[in-house]
């Protein structure tokens, strides 16, 4: 059953997901087993857009599949067991109004096991401090931007976040992001995509 519930989240079978998460826990199925088959099979298929094999519907369809699986395993799993790695604030930055790849990257950060708290788009750089405050234990944050007349306020953002004080690491991703860009506004991590930022934000929490 473990392996079927893999396939289907691979495949993106979204009707039939919700059932065979419930029936693995009927047949006694151990939650966290059924959670790491269905994180591991958004790891290939992270692994497959990597490599072209798959494109973003794909694998936002697979996403969406995990997400409604989990659903079915949040009250079976212990405190803490879907955020194993702990909480990742996300949100684009002010004056920007993109949220399809912010969202994708979302989920599949959330896939990969982290705790989501999601701000929206045109999120002010108060905005993403305040939230860091407010959730002392959260140590990620991602800034996405699709503009590039909005690349500084990313940059404004990262500054304020380090001004505050909080020591968080910080993930940038966008169209117009570069690994350059990152390193110039002191950014910890950029990555290309949203498979990559799942696989990279796993790396820095581990």
């Amino acid at each position: 059953m473990i392996e079927e519930i893999k396939k289907l989240v691979e495949t993106g079978k979204l009707k039939k997901i919700e059932e065979a998460v419930q029936e693995a826990l009927d047949g006694g199925a151990d939650p966290a087993e059924v959670l790491d088959s269905m994180t591991g099979a958004m790891d290939s298929v992270g692994e497959k857009f990597q490599k072209n094999e798959i494109y973003v519907p794909e694998m936002l369809v697979a996403a969406k599949t995990m997400q409604r699986g989990v659903n079915v395993l949040k009250p079976h799993l212990g405190a803490g067991g879907v955020g194993k790695y702990g909480k990742f604030v996300i949100g684009t930055v002010a004056g920007d109004l993109h949220d399809i790849g912010k969202n994708l990257v979302a989920m599949m950060i959330e896939s990969a096991g982290f705790e989501v708290i999601d701000l929206g788009v045109d999120v002010p750089a108060e905005k993403f401090v305040e939230t860091l405050k407010a959730n002392p234990d959260c140590k990620m944050v991602g800034l996405s931007a699709l503009l590039t007349t909005t690349m500084d306020n990313m940059e404004a953002t990262v500054k304020a976040i380090k001004e505050a004080g909080l020591e968080v690491t910080i993930m940038v991703g966008g169209a117009p992001i570069t690994q350059a860009f990152a390193d110039k506004i002191g950014a910890n991590a950029y990555t290309a995509n949203a498979a990559a930022a799942a696989t990279k934000a796993k790396e820095l929490a581990a």
